[in-house]
């Protein structure tokens, strides 16, 4: 088959005898009338010009100037070779002197040239003028058109695989003189290199990135050598060597631009793989899309064939399936849409490669085949494209006819493919819009003008395209296809898009600021992705997910889509090696909406479902959505029935099963609150109470358990009464207070009433005291363990008499003594918001009994005033934060704390006189109490509420935003200076700090 061909001056047709191809030349190409076209005339002439400064001898050029005249002005890179190499002319053009080689000879000519190479600066520089030698004669023999597509294509892929190999072999030796030989069961082992895309099918580009995958047989150590390595560090030295020896620029150039990205786990899998660990990945976490780039894999290296056959029997069966699943064609369809979807979004007309009816719709078309029927038809098992093309003719699965025109269309793109690329030795398939690449397109090609060959470009494009509209019948969708924001949203993750193509796709839903924050964020993920090894399964359902999640996102919050998709993909990322978890996002909507929700409200709430997935169970059933009963009692109940269900399951010994299911109860628990406090079902005022309520029925849970533990081991106190403890828990701060905010720690102290001499009755007696101390070591245990599900409950023990330095667990005497003889005036601060939580009766009596009588003692009420201001100073000194235009709520002036240093004082100078006001822990009831008493007004009663519980929604609000700092704001101010003004009225104004003033 010839071709036909024009060189400026007119059509012949060429044969394709190599004998005859100078006096062919000679005869085509005729001195040329450059003054039709001045461009061409003065690159030609401004290269000329360039060679014959640099030639030896200018006078020995002139024999071959009409053909390097048409040579310049087909190709810069020939020319720029020429003008470095001008002794290369006369080894290139005339074929007496070198001729053409055949691929088979490739491998012993680079080999040659590699012979005296001694170092890898020696090795780099033959490499590459090799490599700039032959593809020169390469691309002049097809800009002459002296040879066919298909032997281009054959040439360039062999003298691919000698570079590869030779400069392997090389460094194989190198490394082995230094390490040692890597064996093996089958004597030394190689590290095969398996060339993948047009490079395995031996149909390589002009210019193109080569795609390489590195396997060893078997791990173990070299031998014989200096110093022994590991093979896997021994074969990553080497691939790591062979791959900058090929990738890396010079002064003379770059061999191949090299892509491991097709290797097991991507970017940060290892160089090499041994071949066990090979198997394991393809057979677990092997992709569809892997099957397709492995049809075409090839060894480049061939050698050792018992480690070879071991290759193939890996590579084969992951390939070639025997029995078609449904999963193949799902992939097939989903490969073909994204295609088509690229094609109309990218708007890649002038793409003879990815555009419609381009070469990776030949390819897509011949692989489609491959994998749904190769495991049966082996004569389908090919690597070549064209080759495929044949056998699916002769399997009679397509019509000869089709075949045939597929094949002449494909061989017309790969021609047009390597002049554009032989233009400048750049990868590429875009066509030119300058008017000399476009003529010299035109003239390899065979045509009059630019015209004419488009019009039958588009032809062959148009004929490929609607056989390939003909594979695989679309799957139905979730979305409406006029629903133009989910197509914008699929196309915006699937295609891989830069930030302009991005924010164009969703310019008609978003602004583009937006638009480009969230490419930031998908693009950072999509980086991250590649780290895990999500497995087939997991990808495909993250490929379905992803579209969704950004449809949700833009039509529930356009202006917020940025900041909620960075929350939202950290869940994702912390479920994305979990099917189960994607798929109920996925398969249920309305949860992935909650959790779009939830996460558009708290930074918070996405944080603790990113950290504990399992919470998004909770979202199937959002019980929070449902206005909430506040009664304090009814929330106690619900809590108990459903936990004591919960632990019904587990035995009593199975502390860890135990421990785990507290913590989850508590999370899902918790987040129904949070989401309740979001969805406004639940009223502000009531957040904590049930915070604190939650808190109160595990911790009975807890000390139920640890007494369970404890007396299993040591027996009971011998004093105590059936049914009794002789143990308490008491709550202070904002679990006495009822105030528990989400996060909040435990201040617990512990009392018991065991006489001195009393001891339990277990085999292992021990002191009553010890006993308690012990008991009380094991709710702390079992509070604040970090397990898979985190704390239950951080514990804060240091109000127990004497601090740090006292006992865990006191008697409740010793507790009266020490309040009454050493407490300090902020530990009776305290008592104000402390409670009996749980334990015995009589026991929780005479601690309330205790802490009415010590906070109704009488007080020197300007001690008083001193010491509470004193405390309320060294805390902001040490506690408050600041930020420039934040505000710490609690620490501020005029905050949280203000407020409840105001309630104590209150309670502790005037219980004396109204024992009624010591009676309730929280600050709300104690305000309306102390203005009940007639000692603060009502104005400033409501005033404080009305502020303490902005105050408190507001710090509720940025718990759940994941914030420390309010904002500055002129309400918020205000707020803060009504609450102020109380504060210099009742404890008079705070002189400066001596420390602060210095500064």
């Amino acid at each position: 088959m010839g071709f036909r061909f024009r060189c400026l001056v007119g059509d012949v047709e060429i044969c394709q005898t190599q004998t005859s191809r100078i006096n062919l030349v000679n005869q085509i190409i005729m001195p040329v009338d450059y003054a039709k076209n001045s461009k061409v005339e003065h690159r030609v002439e401004t290269l000329w010009q360039r060679l014959e400064e640099n030639a030896p001898e200018p006078e020995r050029l002139t024999s071959h100037k009409t053909t390097l005249s048409c040579l310049f002005a087909r190709s810069s890179f020939v020319a720029e070779q020429f003008i470095q190499h001008p002794q290369w002319i006369d080894e290139i053009l005339d074929d007496t002197a070198a001729p053409v080689p055949e691929p088979s000879q490739y491998q012993a000519l680079v080999r040659q040239s590699l012979k005296e190479v001694t170092n890898e600066d020696e090795l780099l520089a033959r490499l590459r003028l090799s490599r700039h030698f032959y593809m020169t004669r390469i691309a002049c023999c097809d800009l002459l058109n002296q040879q066919t597509i298909e032997a281009s294509l054959s040439q360039v892929s062999a003298l691919a695989d000698a570079l590869i190999s030779e400069a392997y072999s090389w460094y194989y030796s190198f490394f082995e003189k230094k390490f040692g030989t890597p064996e093996g069961p089958h004597g030394k082992q190689p590290m095969y290199i398996l060339a993948m895309g047009k490079l395995g099918g031996r149909e390589l580009n002009f210019s193109s990135d080569i795609d390489l995958i590195f396997a060893y047989p078997v791990k173990g150590s070299t031998s014989g050598g200096k110093k022994s390595l590991e093979n896997q560090q021994f074969f990553t030295r080497l691939a790591q060597k062979l791959i900058s020896s090929l990738n890396k620029v010079t002064a003379d150039g770059q061999v191949f631009r090299v892509d491991m990205r097709l290797r097991p786990f991507g970017e940060s899998g290892p160089l090499t793989i041994h071949f066990a660990a090979l198997e394991d990945y393809y057979q677990e976490q092997g992709r569809h899309w892997e099957r397709f780039a492995m049809v075409k894999a090839r060894v480049v290296n061939p050698q050792a064939p018992a480690y070879q056959d071991q290759l193939e029997e890996i590579l084969q069966p992951f390939t070639y399936r025997r029995y078609l699943d449904f999963t193949t064609l799902d992939a097939l369809r989903d490969m073909k849409r994204l295609i088509a979807t690229e094609i109309r979004r990218r708007r890649l007309d002038n793409n003879i490669k990815l555009g419609a009816g381009g070469i990776r719709e030949v390819e897509f078309f011949a692989q489609s085949f491959q994998l749904i029927h190769g495991g049966r038809e082996q004569q389908l098992q090919q690597r070549s494209l064209l080759k495929t093309l044949k056998a699916l003719s002769t399997s009679e699965l397509i019509e000869q006819q089709v075949t045939d025109t597929l094949r002449d269309n494909y061989l017309f793109l790969r021609k047009a493919e390597h002049t554009l690329q032989q233009f400048g030795d750049e990868q590429t398939q875009t066509l030119p819009d300058d008017p000399v690449e476009q003529q010299a397109l035109a003239d390899v090609m065979g045509f009059a003008d630019y015209d004419a060959f488009l019009i039958s470009l588009r032809e062959r494009m148009a004929d490929i395209h609607a056989h390939f509209n003909e594979l695989v019948e679309e799957s139905h969708e979730s979305h409406d296809a006029s629903d133009t924001l989910f197509t914008a949203c699929r196309d915006a993750w699937q295609l891989g898009l830069d930030e302009a193509e991005f924010c164009d796709t969703l310019s008609e839903f978003t602004q583009q600021q937006v638009a480009k924050q969230l490419h930031t964020e998908l693009t950072g993920f999509r980086q991250q992705q590649r780290g895990y090894r999500t497995g087939q399964r997991g990808e495909s359902i993250l490929n379905k997910l992803m579209p969704e999640l950004l449809y949700v996102l833009i039509e529930h919050s356009p202006n917020k889509a940025a900041m909620v998709l960075s929350r939202v993909l950290k869940v994702i990322d912390a479920i994305t090696g979990r099917t189960t978890y994607l798929d109920l996002l996925l398969e249920n909507p309305d949860v992935l909406k909650q959790l779009v929700r939830l996460c558009e409200r708290s930074d918070w709430i996405a944080n603790e479902i990113r950290r504990f997935p399992i919470l998004l169970d909770e979202l199937l059933t959002p019980l929070y959505l449902q206005r909430q009963n506040t009664d304090i009692q009814h929330s106690r109940n619900e809590y108990e029935q459903e936990l004591r269900q919960t632990l019904l399951r587990i035995e009593a010994d199975d502390v860890e099963h135990m421990m785990d299911a507290w913590r989850q109860f508590k999370l899902c628990q918790q987040l129904r609150i949070a989401a309740s406090d979001i969805s406004g079902s639940l009223p502000i005022a009531n957040v904590s109470d049930k915070l604190t309520v939650l808190a109160e029925t595990l911790l009975h849970s807890v000390v139920q358990s640890a007494w369970q533990q404890v007396t299993d081991r040591f027996g009971k106190p011998a004093h105590l009464q059936p049914d009794t403890y002789g143990f308490a828990v008491i709550g202070y701060g904002k679990l006495g207070g009822y105030e528990l905010g989400y996060g909040s720690d435990l201040d617990l102290v512990f009392v018991h009433n065991a006489p001195r001499e009393s001891k339990t009755d277990g085999d292992k007696s021990i002191e009553a005291q010890q006993f308690y101390i012990k008991l009380t070591q094991r709710v702390m245990h079992l509070l604040n363990t970090t397990t898979l599900f985190g704390q239950l409950y951080e514990t804060d023990l240091r109000l127990r008499p004497s601090g740090n330095a006292g006992l865990l667990c006191c008697h409740i005497s010793g507790f009266a003594r020490y309040q009454r003889e050493e407490a300090w005036t902020w530990e009776h601060q305290a008592l104000v918001r402390a409670r009996g939580v749980l334990g015995d009766k009589d026991l929780l009596e005479a601690f309330e009994n205790e802490r009415e009588y010590i906070l109704g003692l009488s007080r020197n009420n300007s001690q008083l005033r001193e010491d509470v201001v004193s405390m309320r100073k060294k805390m902001r000194k040490h506690l408050l934060a600041s930020e420039p235009e934040m505000v710490d709520l609690k620490q501020c002036e005029g905050g949280i704390t203000d407020i409840e240093f105001l309630t104590q004082y209150w309670v502790l100078g005037h219980a004396c006189k109204h024992p009624e006001i010591s009676h309730f822990t929280d600050n709300l009831r104690l305000l309306n109490v102390i203005c009940e008493a007639g000692i603060i007004h009502s104005e400033q009663a409501r005033m404080l509420q009305d502020a303490y519980l902005q105050l408190r929604d507001q710090y509720h609000q940025l718990t759940l935003a994941d914030h420390k700092f309010a904002k500055e704001s002129t309400s918020l101010n205000a707020l803060k200076e009504r609450v102020l003004s109380v504060w210099n009225d009742v404890l008079g104004n705070e002189a400066p700090d001596p420390e602060d003033a210095a500064k």
